[in-house]
Order: C-alpha cells, then structure tokens, then sequence
C-alpha cells in the first residue's frame, strides 16, 4: 500500500461521508454525546466505518469530530478526552486494515464553544493538542482539521497538530457561499494561498451548503496552490420533513459533482453532513475511470526568509497618506493618451499641482479601451510634474502572474498609492472581441495586495522585502442593487481597503443615505466622486452607456431645462458644486475625487473655490 500523500497524488482518494448522520439514522437523537459512542457503542461506529468501506471508501474519519474537552464538558465527559479520541482512532483503524487511510477528526473549538474567539491562543492549543495527541497515540495515518470558518482558529489547530507529530495535514474551511460564485466573509482562494503558506499537506473546503458552493470554491482554490485539494461537500442543506432533518442531494447529483471536482485536480473527495453509503457507492463509480488531473508538485519551494505580518501606517507610504490623515483632501483624475505622446496629460497635472491637488488618479483602460499604460504615465508625472499619483489596476486584463509582476514593478518604481477595481468588460471598448482575464475581483486583488504588503505573494510563498501600498477601493453610492454594494464594500474592508473613491454623486441623499446605512463599518478616508455634466447629451450618455453610473431624473430634468449649451455646462457646474458643498459638511467624508470632463482641468480650480 502506497504512503497516503504519494496515492492522493498518483491516483486521488474517495473519503467517507457523514458519521453524525449514519449515527442519527441509527435512532442515537441529538440530545447524545456522538464522541462518547467511541466507548459505550463501539459497535455502531464499527458498523458505520464498514459500510463506507463497502462503499468504496479509501478514506475513513475518526468519530471525533467533537471530542474537545470544552465540547465533551457539555455533556459531563471532559474527563474522557483522551479515552474517547484513541477508541475513535483504534475503532477506525481495526476496520480499515491495511487497505484503508484513517484520518483523525479534529473540529473547531468555537463549534461548540461561542466565546472561543476571546480565547487567549495558549489555551486553545493546549485544547487542540489535548485531542490531536490522543489520535495519534491511537494510530490515525493522517489528521484532518475540518469545518473551520475562521482562519486564525484553523492556524492554531495546525501548529498545535505540528508540534506533536511530522503526520500529513489536511486543513479544510467551511465557505458561506451565496450562488452565482460569490462567497460571503473568507474567500476561497484567500484561504489556500494562507493555508498553502503554513505547509498544509492538503487544503480544501467542506461542507459550505452543498456541492455547487464547494465546486465554485475549489474551482478558485486550485488556481492558486500547488497542493492537493480536497472537497466534502454536504449533500445539500437540509429540509426539515415530518420532524427530521433530511439533506435531499441524491447520490447521482452528488456523484456528477464528484467528477467535476476530479475533472478541476481535485485529489481528495468525499462527503459532509448528510453524505451516505449511497452517496459514495454513487460517487465511487463515477471516478471509477478518472484520476486527479494533472496538476504541479504538491512540494512548494520555499525561500528561507522571514514573512513580514507588520503594516506600515498609511502616513509612511506616500504623502498622499499623509493627506488622507490630515485634510480634506483632493485627487484628481488625469486620463492617460491614446497614443505615446503624454504632452496633455503632463500639462494637466502640472495646472493641478499648481492648484494645491494631493494627487492625480491615472486610470488603467477605463471604458475597456486601449491607452497608455497607467504605470508608465504615473512615472512620467512624477518625473516631469513631482506631484503624487494614485495607479488604478483592474482585474480584466491581467492574469495573476502578470497582477503580481505589475505590482512589484510598481513597488520597485515607488509607485505606491493603487485604486484596486474589476474593470469594465471588453465588449463596452473598441476591442469586444479581447479575452477577459478576471481570475479575480478587486475584493480578492484587494486581499492579495494585503498579502504582498505583509511580504506574501499572490501563492503565499514569502517574499524578501514586503511592499508599502495604500490600499484604495470603489464603491457606488447611487448603486441600483444598494444592498449588494454594501455587502461588497464591507467584503473589501475585510480584505484591507484603506481608503474608498466613490462613482459620482450628483444626488447627495444618496450619499447621506449611503453613509447612514455603512455606520457600523470600519471607518477609513472617504472620497466623494465630483463629475461634472457638460451638457444633456453627456448626461444622457453617462447613464445609459457607463457601467456603475446613475443619473438621478431630477438632475437629468435640470439639465433639460437648460435651453443653450452654455447654460446646460452652467447648470451641470452648479449641480456639481451643490454636491461637493453637501459632501464637506457630511460626516464621514474626507475629500473629493473629481473627474474633469473631457480633460477640462481648468474646471477643477472652480470645484476647489467650493471647498477652500
């Protein structure tokens, strides 16, 4: 027999499902201590084991999933943690023989203990390493840490579980996934580049409300990692019918997502909560004839250098973090050429210097359409014109390789103020027919950039010297979905935004409205977009053209009623400054960011008379 990690490799594993389940199934009701069965129902555990095995099985967990002392207290057994883990890994490991892996069970603490995250990080490890020595003083080939929703729980059960013994690691997340490839709170491939970044042997995902969420999760996972992947998904969530809790996946459906998963690289599949026999004796034939796809080394060369996990504050990056610390400050947006002569841009940015500007914006292809790269145009600004430049990066045209080569380019030129966004499709451009890129989004650029800034790249390796970024974001104030912009706003927040650009407001109820309902929070510099409107045509053309942008009917009715063009630009200026002026006395705004139309850069100096 094959040690675990080289036959995960060559030839993938089928796991087991459910043990709480099969037990329930088995009339054992919730109200019982399933751990403690180890010991007074040996049996049913065996007979469980066994069935899978018939199944197919290649992979059997210990029945310990919740036999911490904190967990086992609950039910007056905190005296038998080590009893119960070493019947659970002996019980599994009579039945599977020679022929079968035995993986021990570890959950989280916070499964059962509510106040774990105030937890002091000694007693947490001394409870994991409680539990994780007795597994392997009863035999297990393989620990299996499963159904972390937290990371910084996930880390400590891993060095605890690396202190006492050189076993391979299985360390898996549970996702809240939300449909259409969108994950609430921990994203996937946030979590295999840290996991990856331990020395897991295997990372993967587990339960995480069914197979599809599971499949978008290590869809994403490993695209980042070299390592084996694993998927447990449950079989669904489950429904309640004539007073039981039943999951409803049936094995076929179950079965077709196990070959998706192995179709991905997948090495390590297998079933949560709700899983059967039925689900992998299905699930067995369908990788009858399939193996893991190809995929690199799970052995990731890793340089001997420290990782840097302190932040530099945002007043030592550049002097526009200096300015979002002091003022109410001003960016401008200077639009790069359409050919190689920078002569207008140039010539923008010094007037804007001149004007008392903190910093012009240079934005990265916006509209989809082809100009002179961002980087190059904020070097030739800071050379020529000295004043600071903020680097817009999308996520559209760039793979993650390339992302990461930019960035540290980036880096290396000083050019350390970024706005991170996803970009506008190909299609809206001269170019409809270019490849979108999009391997994520700016709430994962965002994550990843947080990364470089502690000194890991985008696979989690480390890096020498760690970057210094200000971190900016976009957000929407006007959005017609409000309640999924704010979801996505707090998302970046928790990847390390540091400061926030809004699209234009022209409506500032809906910016008091946006503030209001984004209280609760993590406050940084807020930035209000100032676009002003030139003319009815180029209203007209901002809200039906430009992805993101909203002109409210009154305004649009405003400049209706303006009968000439100069007095349609009179009232698009008037529109604007009303905004900007609202915007000052607004807690919680800290500067504006303004668009000057069509390259007027002598607008902006009327815009400043407002806030001066």
């Amino acid at each position: 027999m094959k040690d675990f990690l080289t036959q995960l490799i060559e030839d993938g594993i089928l796991a087991d499902g459910a043990l709480g389940t099969e037990i329930y199934k088995h009339g054992i009701f919730i109200n019982r201590c399933f751990d403690e069965l180890n010991l007074s129902n040996p049996s049913l555990i065996k007979e469980i084991h066994l069935d899978y095995i018939k199944a197919g099985s290649g992979l059997i967990e210990t029945n310990t999933f919740t036999a911490n002392r904190p967990a086992l207290a609950a039910h007056g057994f905190s005296d038998k943690v080590f009893d119960i883990n070493v019947a659970g890994a002996k019980i599994a490991k009579e039945v599977a023989g020679d022929s079968v892996f035995v993986a021990g069970s570890v959950g989280p603490i916070s499964w059962t203990k509510k106040d774990a995250g105030t937890m002091e990080r000694a007693e947490m490890e001394e409870i994991f390493s409680e539990q994780i020595s007795a597994l392997v003083a009863g035999g297990v080939d393989v620990l299996l840490l499963e159904t972390f929703t937290h990371l910084e729980e996930l880390h400590v059960a891993y060095s605890s579980a690396r202190k006492i013994c050189d076993l391979p690691i299985i360390a898996q997340v549970s996702l809240k996934y939300l449909g259409e490839g969108e994950f609430e709170g921990l994203l996937p491939e946030y979590a295999a580049i840290a996991i990856d970044h331990w020395g897991a042997d295997v990372l993967g995902v587990n339960c995480c409300d069914g197979p599809q969420g599971v499949f978008e999760a290590v869809k994403r996972m490993v695209e980042v990692t070299s390592k084996p992947v694993s998927a447990m998904p449950n079989a669904g969530l489950p429904q309640m019918i004539q007073g039981r809790l039943l999951y409803l996946a049936s094995p076929e459906y179950m079965a077709e997502y196990a070959r998706r998963y192995a179709k991905l690289g997948v090495a390590l599949i297998g079933g949560c909560c709700g899983t059967t026999p039925a689900h992998i004796r299905e699930m067995k034939k369908f990788l009858k004839s399939m193996k893991p796809r190809a995929r690199l080394s799970s052995t990731v060369l890793r340089e001997n250098v420290e990782v840097k996990v302190g932040l530099v504050p945002s007043s030592q990056k550049s002097s526009f973090g200096e300015a979002l610390e002091k003022k109410f400050g001003i960016s401008v947006e200077v639009d790069p050429p359409l050919g190689i002569n920078p002569e207008k841009a140039i010539d923008g940015a010094m007037l804007l210097r001149d004007l008392g500007v903190d910093a012009v914006n240079i934005a990265d292809g916006p509209r989809a359409m082809a100009r002179m790269s961002p980087t190059a145009l904020a070097v030739l600004i800071k050379e020529k014109v000295g004043i600071e430049t903020i680097v817009h990066y999308c996520c559209r045209d760039r793979n993650l390789l390339g992302l990461q080569m930019d960035l540290i380019g980036a880096a290396a030129l000083g050019l350390n103020n970024l706005l991170l966004i996803t970009g506008d499709p190909p299609k809206m451009g001269h170019y409809p027919e270019a490849t979108a890129v999009f391997d994520i989004d700016s709430i994962g650029l965002i994550s990843f950039v947080n990364n470089l800034n502690r000194g890991i790249d985008f696979a989690g390796r480390p890096i020498k010297q760690a970057t210094k970024f200000l971190i900016g974001c976009g957000v929407n104030t006007g959005s017609v979905d409000m309640d999924l912009e704010i979801e996505r706003y707090a998302h970046k927040l928790d990847a390390g935004a540091e400061f926030v650009f809004s699209q234009p407001v022209y409506d500032p109820s809906l910016l008091t409205s946006f503030v209001e309902k984004t209280k609760d929070l993590p406050k940084i510099p807020f930035y209000i977009g100032i676009l002003p409107l030139i003319s009815l045509r180029n209203a007209e053309f901002l809200h039906n053209e430009v992805p993101g942008m909203q002109i409210p009917k009154n305004v649009m009715a405003k400049m209706a009623s303006a009968k000439t063009d100069k007095a349609q630009e009179e009232c698009g200026m008037a529109i604007a400054k009303d905004a900007l002026a609202a915007a000052i006395s607004t807690e919680g705004v800290n500067g504006a960011y303004i668009f000057p139309p069509f390259g007027r850069y002598s607008l902006v100096g009327e815009l400043l008379k407002v806030i001066r």
